[in-house]
């Protein structure tokens, strides 16, 4: 929700929207209001977590996703929000997009992961952040994903602060510790 309007879904039936529950119990485990920072939506589809950031304080939300429907619809969106001075939007698939953040050396304060179910690859993404540094200390990982995976409480400099379960889906949380 961008102050009370629903945002658009994208088309068709190859994304599949984080639920208004799940959003909301999301934005109260890392939340619920922040004070700034930027923040990755790498699997946007809609752009529905990364839109709700900057709505609750977010400075700034990359946007990427490698459906062209998903692209537009993400446009559409940021549009109606009135959010885009802080949103940029790439069409990219998740490696290329993370190559990308890296060579601008762009660190995170909050990076959501919402992969599809049948493809995820949660816990090699999260290694290679780790190891090319895109988290700042103490920012947060937002992995949301089916709820018979089991992610590991620790990937490099990442730990596990929260796990919940709604139904078929979970989220679990990571954060990741001080030092370089």
């Amino acid at each position: 929700m961008c102050k009370g309007r629903p945002l658009k879904a994208v088309p068709g039936n190859s994304t599949r929207p984080t639920t208004d529950k799940v959003k909301e119990a999301i934005f109260n485990m890392i939340g619920p209001y922040f004070e700034g920072g930027i923040g990755l939506d790498l699997f946007a589809g809609s752009g529905g977590l990364g839109i709700e950031a900057l709505s609750r304080g977010l400075n700034k939300v990359i946007f990427t996703d490698r459906e062209a429907k998903a692209v537009q619809t993400i446009y559409d969106n940021i549009k109606a929000c009135n959010f885009e001075e802080q949103a940029e939007v790439y069409r990219n698939d998740a490696d290329r997009a993370l190559k990308a953040l890296m060579k601008r050396e762009i660190r995170f304060d909050y990076i959501f992961l919402d992969p599809p179910y049948k493809k995820q690859q949660l816990t090699a993404l999260m290694e290679r952040m780790d190891i090319h540094n895109i988290i700042n200390e103490n920012g947060l990982v937002v992995c949301e994903h089916s709820f018979d995976v089991k992610l590991p409480h620790t990937v490099g400099k990442l730990v596990q602060i929260k796990h919940e379960q709604y139904g078929i889906i979970a989220v679990t949380i990571y954060s990741r510790l001080k030092g370089d």
